[in-house]
Order: structure tokens, then C-alpha cells, then sequence
């Protein structure tokens, strides 16, 4: 900071001089007249009608741009304000484009040059560099603020007017084919911020950062080249199944905004384990990316051990498919199927029923089980307990959604507008970060934890961090506040890492349990 205080100053310096000059009708000695005469000529350029806009003299611009600018700058030594940085921030840039106008219209338009305003101008160009380099993470955080604005002020209650099912269909459409083009690239390079206190490798996976896309919402796979574009450390695709399925009944999707969640009633909707395997075999990923895999939605399948050899079947066909994915996902604890009340997948006797025949594949790559939450600490140890038996499955997700119509994070009169589904987002995140808890104190040096269930912000995550999460997984905060907040999320826990004398977000997993 001191080298771009001195050097704002001296900006400062030869704006005070060059207005001294044009007060005084003084036109200041151009020394490079001898050797340039025709193409230096400091009088030509400050006695021209371009010295002055609005009836302002451009000197008298310059000493309030870098007065202005070292106040900010002297600023940073006295506080910690974010907004004092962003403006040091927007204050360069204003200073290096007005520089670049006033260079074109000394040779453009004039057709010479004054020593002392290019001195100015070289001045803007490498405060506006130094501010690039020096305030790296405060310029994307920027840059996530005006994003976050336009997409929570213009774009969401535009795309909220529509229904939901139609907009994520569309999103999700455009995604897949902007990650075809350089604009995702030009796009996301504003959002994507790498930083090593982030990252960490967990159950043989190396991960850039911990906030991943849920499954549930790339369900067919379409989004495998663009979600490293939004600074996603990782993904999961589907719940896919052995067969496909259309979807259930409408409605399948439904907003609460006041409740800060959405009615989900999708039931493992996807194009079944066969085609998206091929679609997937040939492609390279950016990010580790988890196929998660359930049992096919189907009224035909009315025993467990039916639903066992569905489930079996699918993992088979990925497995012999070749496709790159990092890892699985079971999910056992979907609320949404046609068959759930009598395929309890999560009872002791069939989960273990599930996993013994999962077991027998012999897969190489980690495997997660996805919980419910609605279930009591007892069942939830029961499942634990038994999931533990089998070392292929690395850790477990926790967790699934709210099936609690009546819980306090819900409000009752947007619940009442919904006959079927249950509910993601907030209303889910008490209830995750307690079984986290839970199961961190009790299987800590057995399983991985990923959380999942309300995350909006860097502290929502960092929360199930130090509960014992080592990865965190989310969907419905990026509907609600936007795209960006995936790193928005990662920048702030950059800096509740430093806060708390964590080097590594490794080091802060469990400190709260």
C-alpha cells in the first residue's frame, strides 16, 4: 500500500501544479519540446477546449481523483473496512479509463501530447495494476457484489415469476451450452478465486474447495463442463436409476420464499443409469464429479430385494462404462417414490441388505450414502453402525430433506399451497448440522462428512464445518441468491479461516463437536 500512496500522491502532486499553471494562465516548460516539437506541445493540449469539461479544468478533476484516492489509500491503515478496499478499487479504474479518453484526445484529436498529463495518465495505469495484483481477493469479491446485485434485483423476481420447473429446465438448457462457448470462460474467470488454505484432499480426492452441487439438481447430467465455471470444488449428478423415469405428477418443484426453500416432488427423475453413462464415458471433468445412484422409481418394484438388484444393476453399468467419475453416491433416502413406504432402504436389516450386495462389485471408487434427517439420533446411530461394517463406503451425506411439514423453519401458509413434496434449504439446516454433530463425535476417525441442507452463506457452511463436515453440498442458496454465491461462499471462508488461526480448512473440521 505505501507504494501505491506514493504514487498516488505524486499524481496528486502534478495535478496541484498543472492547475497552479491554469490559473495563472502559465503554460508550464515541456522539456521534450526540443527534441519533439511537433509532436509535444504542452500549450496546444492545456489551452485547448478539452482542458476543460462542464466548466471544470481537468487539473482540478485530477487533484479530487487522487486526493480522493489517497484518502482511501491512507484509509486502509486505519480500518478493515471491505468498503474502503472496493472503493480504492472503482476509484483506479475510473482514474485509468479517464486517463486512456484524455491520451486518445491528445493524439487522436489534438494531435499532440503534454509531458505532464501523460506523466498523469502513466500514473492512473499503474496504480490501476498494482490495485489488480494487491487486492486480488477484495476484486472478486467485488466482482461477486455486482453480480449478486443484478441477479437478487433484476433477474430473480424476473425468473421468479415463472414457473420453476420451466426455469430450472431452461438454466439448466443454457448451461450445458454456454459451457460450449468462450463466454462461460470470460464469465467465470470473474468468479472463480483458487486459494490453498481451501484445499485439501479427502477420501483419495483431490478438491480445489468444499462446496459441491447437491444431486438432485443436474439430475441427467448436463452441467458436467460448466460448474467449475462457478467455482464449484465439485459436483454430483442425478440421483440416476437403472431404469428411467419421467418425473412424478406435477407439481415437481415450488417455491417458499419466506421460508427460504423450495417443495421438492422431482422422485429420482432421470434418464435412467444407460444413457447417461454414455453420455458421460468420453468426457474429461474439471472438478471431481459423484454420480449418485437409487433405486428406479417404479411401482413394479415392490420388494427389497428388488430394489436391491436395481441399485445393483445401475452402479454395474457405470462401472463398466468407464466413466471418469471421482465418486458414488447412495442414495437410500429419497421421500418422494412411489414405492418409499414399503422399500424403508434405511432400516438396519435393509440397509445392510443394500450395501452387502453393493459390497460385492468390488468398487474401487469411494462411495457415499446419503441420510435422512427426519429420523431419530437412535436410527440414525442404528444406520452408522451399520454402514461402518463396510470400508468401500468412505463416509455419508447428511443430509436428504425435510419431511416435517410442521417444523419452525417452515411458514405455514406457504407450506399449505404444496398437497405433496417436502422441503429443501433452510428448514433443513438445524436438523443436518445436529447429525453432523452426532456423527462426527461418534464415527470421526471412521467417515468422511459430507453436509448438506441450507447453506446460503460462508458461515451456514463454515457452521457444519466445524460441526465435523469436510466437504458441503447445496442447491437451493444458489437459486435464492444467485450463481456468484458459490464463491461468494468460498471467499468468505478464506477469511473465517484466517480469523480463527486456521491455515487449512482441514484444521477446522470438528472444533465445534
Amino acid at each position: 500500500m505505501i507504494l501505491l500512496i506514493l504514487l498516488s500522491l505524486a499524481g496528486l502532486a502534478d495535478s496541484i501544479y498543472l492547475t497552479y499553471e491554469h490559473f495563472n494562465e502559465v503554460i508550464p516548460p515541456c522539456t521534450v519540446n526540443a527534441f519533439l516539437p511537433i509532436l509535444s506541445d504542452c500549450g496546444k493540449v492545456l489551452t485547448s477546449p478539452y482542458s476543460v469539461m462542464f466548466g471544470i479544468p481537468l487539473a482540478v478533476a485530477g487533484i479530487l481523483h487522487y486526493g480522493f484516492l489517497s484518502s482511501l489509500l491512507i484509509a486502509t491503515f486505519f480500518s478493515r473496512r471491505k468498503v474502503i478496499k472496493y472503493m480504492i478499487i472503482l476509484q483506479s479504474i475510473i482514474g485509468a479509463v479517464s486517463s486512456l479518453y484524455f491520451m486518445y484526445i491528445q493524439f487522436g484529436v489534438i494531435g499532440s501530447f503534454c509531458i505532464y498529463c501523460t506523466l498523469s495518465a502513466l500514473v492512473s495505469f499503474i496504480i490501476v495494476s498494482l490495485v489488480y495484483i494487491y487486492l486480488k481477493r477484495e476484486r472478486f469479491q467485488l466482482h461477486t457484489l455486482i453480480y449478486a446485485f443484478i441477479y437478487q434485483n433484476i433477474l430473480k423476481p424476473v425468473l421468479f415469476l415463472f414457473d420453476p420447473e420451466f426455469i430450472h429446465n431452461t438454466m439448466v438448457s443454457r448451461g450445458k451450452l454456454l459451457a460450449t462457448t468462450p463466454l462461460m470462460k470470460l464469465v467465470g474467470s470473474k468468479l472463480i478465486f483458487k486459494d490453498k488454505s481451501l484445499r485439501q484432499k479427502t477420501a483419495g480426492i483431490y478438491f480445489e474447495n468444499p462446496i459441491g452441487l447437491a444431486a438432485g439438481f443436474d439430475y441427467n447430467a448436463d452441467l458436467t463442463q460448466a460448474l467449475y465455471y462457478l467455482d464449484f470444488g465439485f459436483q454430483s449428478v442425478g440421483t440416476i436409476t437403472n431404469s428411467s423415469y419421467a418425473g412424478n405428477p406435477y407439481p415437481r418443484l415450488g417455491r417458499l420464499p419466506k421460508s427460504r426453500s423450495l417443495m421438492v416432488n422431482k422422485g429420482f427423475k432421470n434418464k435412467g443409469a444407460t444413457a447417461i453413462s454414455e453420455k458421460l464415458k468420453n468426457l474429461k471433468f474439471l472438478i471431481p464429479v459423484g454420480v449418485s445412484i437409487g433405486v428406479t422409481n417404479s411401482s413394479e418394484i415392490k420388494t427389497v430385494d428388488m430394489a436391491v438388484k436395481d441399485i445393483v444393476s445401475a452402479f454395474r453399468i457405470f462401472e463398466k462404462s468407464g466413466v471418469k467419475n471421482s465418486y458414488y453416491e447412495l442414495n437410500i433416502s429419497c421421500p418422494n417414490l412411489v414405492n418409499v413406504k414399503n422399500l424403508t432402504l434405511y432400516s438396519p436389516k435393509n440397509l445392510d441388505a443394500v450395501l452387502k450386495a453393493v459390497g460385492r462389485l468390488r468398487i474401487k471408487k469411494p462411495v457415499f450414502v446419503k441420510m435422512p434427517i427426519e429420523k431419530t439420533n437412535r436410527e440414525i446411530s442404528l444406520m452408522l453402525s451399520v454402514i461402518a461394517k463396510y470400508k468401500f463406503v468412505k463416509g455419508i451425506i447428511i443430509g436428504n430433506l425435510q419431511k416435517n411439514k410442521k417444523d419452525h423453519n417452515l411458514v405455514q401458509s406457504e407450506v399449505r399451497k404444496f398437497k405433496v413434496g417436502y422441503f429443501s434449504g433452510k428448514p433443513c439446516e438445524e436438523r443436518s448440522n445436529e447429525l453432523i454433530g452426532l456423527a462426527y463425535k461418534k464415527h470421526k476417525d471412521r467417515f468422511v462428512i459430507i453436509g448438506c441442507g441450507g447453506v446460503f452463506t460462508g458461515k451456514d457452511a463454515y457452521k457444519k464445518i466445524k460441526l465435523g463436515a469436510s466437504l458441503i453440498q447445496m442447491i437451493t442458496g444458489m437459486i435464492y441468491e444467485g450463481p456468484q454465491v458459490i464463491s461468494q461462499i468460498n471467499l468468505e471462508l478464506i477469511e473465517l479461516l484466517k480469523r480463527d488461526n486456521f491455515k487449512n480448512i482441514k484444521e477446522a473440521v470438528g472444533t465445534e463437536s
